[in-house]
């Protein structure tokens, strides 16, 4: 308990006032602000933590309560988050000192967690000043910095309900700990090495072979080895990104053949060596919350092509704990003068699985893949992956929302009628749980299947629930009935079930972030989706509010053959696309999409068998993917005839269409038909003749994908144009995974800008599945009320 005493002059008015501070108030440096700010306006009382945020009783001169009331939000710490501050008058209680007070438990939860935080800059000088206590301590932090989400394990926040409670503070720490003058006072990770956590070097049979890991394990990444690196949310696995052969071990021993990896570097400096950044991709990557930035590569980028195949971007991250700062430092020393120190940082799992958190899970998973793990003995409570992020329109756009930015809020324009429960999707996998206007959106838990997966998705649910103390009385879900999200939701022990349309919840994600209840025009654009008529959708013009939605156009149905097998196999689509277009007479194309052999065999004979499956109507459902058109052109292209992760296809189409020649006619477009029905048909045949026109005529294909890419641009904006006439709507939402494309995007939104259109699209959450929980509980909430 910390004090210090005033004494009231006797002719002086004391009026004495409660503030209680709603919002991300705990773990930020808050208690001590306020220590501060008391002593500075000369007010008598105390502060605390209870589970309804920081509760603060002052009295003194009403001149004086208000200089504090006022400055409680215009000079509150970098890291809070003030949602709200409630005000009581008191009767003067007679208090001579300010006193900060120990925490207390309440009935009723309203706190936030914040975060984690990068570490800060004064954390910084000390970790590599040699005179500091600290130095090099690989655990250094304050209350500006360092872990917070992955080490709580309840609230109030305070280190006995963290993972760091299993370290007692030596008398130096205590001391830091007790002074609320000191920038560590009441950090609940505060450590350093006398009382804190350590740090091992385990060689693959588990020993840990040298005193100094770091050093150590920076020596053998400079050497060519694959090692497993216990961070703030879980393992990475790490390598030199400039090294061949260990890229490409690490590819082999993940079961990762393609997708990209990550790269972390020591600074700024050498992040713009890989890529071109922007002044707003700088601040993304210098941030506190240092996502992976997707950064479009540099000429002569000195990475290795194994760490992002085929890619014209590089995914960049700045280090973010003070264990990864020492092991760049030692690793940029341990490798040539002048190289660029450039890590491969991906995260700790094989292919498909949840990134190991836990260390003796980490052992046995991560042990066959790697030649050492860089461990220690600080345990994370929640697995949190790192998100990913990127620059379109000069600003930030998420694609994976995890470390960093979870668990804050996002704030509803209506409050939730119930506590409700929101369980998300199949893919990319997030859930959340929403109360008074609050959702908590969850980390990324990733694709749910299998059972590890599925683990992680209900214990998740279980820690948000006791976090934030929402026990739900109605749950969402999507409608499709495979999803293990849907059936979990509908095992559960709630009164209200709430479905909600795959594509509705991607429009309402949007109306959700930005405050709106529509209705809007909608556009939803996807790989799939569960439809109402039982088809695979994928792309959808939906008219559309929180409450209800109708689909006034979508791409014209094609039959998906063999279903999940077409989505591993675009040359299927693309067979599908020409057969529409041309009928069989596409197998008498010369192109070399027919000409040449796809596979193992010409099309031909492939062909056959797919032809009879649809004729029977045999795992050939129809759908309006976008998604798979874009497949079906990549593999027209001779681009890519299968995959081997999801939406593989469309994003190379994308890199060759960035390749395209500045000298192609801008406004080449390719012919599609809007039919006049209701709901009307976006007819692609016309478009698919011309694309074969041009392969015929010789185009290059890069300039091919360009033109497809400004084609469905087109249409799609076209489209709004009719449905604006026939309704009058003027604002136009944007969502789904097919957004992910920026050249589409960016095309789209200009589009519909010049034709006068307010557009919005997903910022603060992912436009992809990862956003699909956000959006159904939005419906839910409309439809409960």
């Amino acid at each position: 308990m910390a004090t210090f005493s005033l004494t009231h002059h006797a002719a002086t008015t004391i009026e004495r006032r409660r503030f209680v501070v709603q919002g991300i108030v705990q773990g930020v440096g808050f208690r001590p602000f306020v220590y501060g700010l008391a002593l500075r306006c000369q007010l008598a009382g105390f502060v605390r933590n209870d589970s309804s945020g920081v509760t603060i009783e002052v009295e003194g001169t009403p001149e004086a309560l208000d200089a504090f009331q006022a400055a409680l939000r215009t000079e509150a710490p970098p890291l809070a988050c003030i949602d709200s501050v409630g005000v009581a008058s008191l009767p003067a209680c007679g208090d001579t000192g300010f006193v900060i007070a120990p925490s207390q438990a309440g009935v009723k939860r309203h706190t936030l967690i914040s975060p984690d935080v990068a570490t800060c800059d004064d954390c910084l000088r000390e970790l590599f000043d040699p005179a500091d206590r600290r130095s090099r301590y690989p655990f250094i932090n304050c209350t500006n910095c360092g872990p917070r989400f992955t080490i709580v394990e309840d609230v109030p926040y305070d280190r006995g309900k963290t993972t760091l409670r299993a370290f007692r503070l030596c008398p130096a720490c205590q001391a830091e700990y007790d002074n609320p003058l000191d920038r560590r006072f009441h950090a609940q990770p505060n450590a350093c090495p006398v009382c804190g956590p350590q740090v091992r070097l385990l060689d693959s049979a588990g020993r840990a072979p040298l005193p100094d890991p770091i050093t150590e394990a920076a020596r053998r990444l400079a050497g060519g080895a694959v090692l497993a690196i216990k961070g703030l949310g879980g393992y990475h696995l790490a390598c030199d990104a400039c090294n061949t052969l260990a890229v490409d071990r690490l590819r082999r021993c993940k079961y990762r053949e393609a997708k990209p990896f990550a790269v972390m570097v020591p600074d700024l400096l050498t992040a713009q060596k890989l890529g071109e950044v922007s002044p707003t991709e700088a601040d993304l990557l210098q941030s506190r919350r240092r996502p992976i930035v997707l950064l479009d590569k540099r000429p002569g980028c000195p990475v290795v092509p194994g760490v992002a195949p085929l890619y014209d971007t590089v995914g960049v991250m700045l280090p973010y704990t003070p264990l990864h700062h020492l092991l760049l430092s030692a690793f940029a020393e341990s490798i040539e003068p002048g190289a660029p120190a450039v890590l491969v940082m991906t995260s700790g799992n094989l292919s498909e699985e949840p990134i190991a958190y836990r260390d003796e899970d980490a052992l046995e998973r991560l042990r066959p893949i790697a030649d050492g793990l860089l461990v220690h003995n600080r345990l994370i409570h929640v697995r949190c992956d790192d998100s990913v992020t990127r620059v379109v329109g000069k600003r930030e756009q998420l694609f994976r929302r995890s470390r960093g930015y979870v668990p804050e809020p996002i704030v509803l324009a209506r409050p939730f009628p119930l506590p409700l429960l929101a369980c998300g999707g199949h893919l990319k996998n997030t859930f959340c749980l929403g109360k008074d206007r609050q959702v908590f959106v969850s980390h990324h838990i990733g694709e749910l299947e299998n059972l590890e997966t599925l683990i992680s998705f209900r214990e998740g649910i279980e820690h948000f629930q006791r976090l934030f103390d929402i026990y739900p009385e109605a749950v969402a879900y999507d409608l499709h009935p495979d999803y293990l999200a849907t059936q979990y939701a509908l095992d559960a022990n709630v009164e209200y079930k709430v479905g909600v349309q795959h594509h509705h919840a991607h429009i309402a994600s949007v109306l959700a972030e930005h405050g709106l209840e529509g209705p809007v025009i909608g556009i939803a654009a996807d790989g799939s989706g569960y439809g109402t008529d039982g088809a695979v959708w994928g792309c959808e013009v939906l008219v559309a509010d929180l409450l209800a939605f109708e689909r006034v156009a979508h791409l014209a149905y094609a039959p998906l053959p063999g279903g999940a097998q077409a989505i591993r196999q675009p040359w299927r689509m693309a067979a599908v696309y020409l057969e529409q277009a041309f009928g069989d007479a596409f197998l008498e194309l010369n192109i070399p999409f027919i000409v040449g052999a796809c596979g193992q065999a010409p099309v031909d004979v492939r062909w056959r068998p797919l032809k009879q499956m649809i004729a029977r109507g045999l795992n050939s459902p129809p759908t309006s993917s976008l998604g798979r058109l874009f497949d079906a052109v990549a593999a027209l292209l001779r681009i890519r005839d299968e995959v081997v992760y999801e939406g593989q296809a469309a994003i190379e189409l994308e890199m060759h269409a960035g390749k395209s020649s500045r000298d192609d006619p801008p406004d080449h477009l390719y012919p599609f038909t809007i039919g006049d029905s209701r709901p009307a048909q976006l007819d692609v045949a016309p478009l698919i003749r011309a694309i074969v026109q041009d392969l015929q005529s010789g185009v290059p294909i890069t300039s091919i994908a360009h033109r497809f890419h400004a084609s469905v641009a087109e249409m799609l904006a076209k489209a709004c144009v009719r449905v604006r006439e026939q309704t009058r709507l003027n604002v136009v939402a944007l969502s789904g995974g097919v957004f992910q494309n920026r050249l589409l995007l960016e095309r789209l939104l200009a589009r519909l800008e010049t034709l006068g259109f307010e557009v919005y699209i997903n910022r603060r959450i992912p436009p992809n599945d990862g956003g699909l929980s956000l959006g159904q509980a939005a419906v839910a909430a409309a439809r409960l009320r």
